[in-house]
């Protein structure tokens, strides 16, 4: 039996162009979430810069709030306190794991 170097050489750039493929898809969908990340961010500044006006121009934080319209990034930071995780590893290994 002979080898085509060819046809390896061939059949391995086919190979390669498919994972090549891959992580183009890869790099273009975290481009779109840094993307929108960058948007979500600029759109609450403008959510915290419209609150503090509404607040200046005479609304009380009750008032809003009676109309669903309660501080975006204090209700946030509340949030998130109350429901971060535990970061991995922080809970102790369960006692079999240790004999092993």
């Amino acid at each position: 039996m002979t080898i085509n170097v060819e046809d390896i050489e061939n059949q391995a750039r086919q190979l390669l162009n498919s994972r090549v493929a891959a992580v183009r898809e890869l790099v273009k969908a975290r481009q779109r979430v840094t993307e929108l990340q960058t948007q979500l961010a600029e759109a609450e500044r403008e959510d915290k810069k419209a609150y503090v006006r509404a607040t200046k121009d005479g609304w009380s934080e009750d008032e809003l709030k009676k109309l669903g319209l309660d501080n975006g990034a204090a209700a946030k930071r509340r949030a998130r306190r109350t429901t971060t995780p535990e970061p991995a590893g922080s809970s102790p290994a369960p006692a079999d794991s240790l004999s092993n």
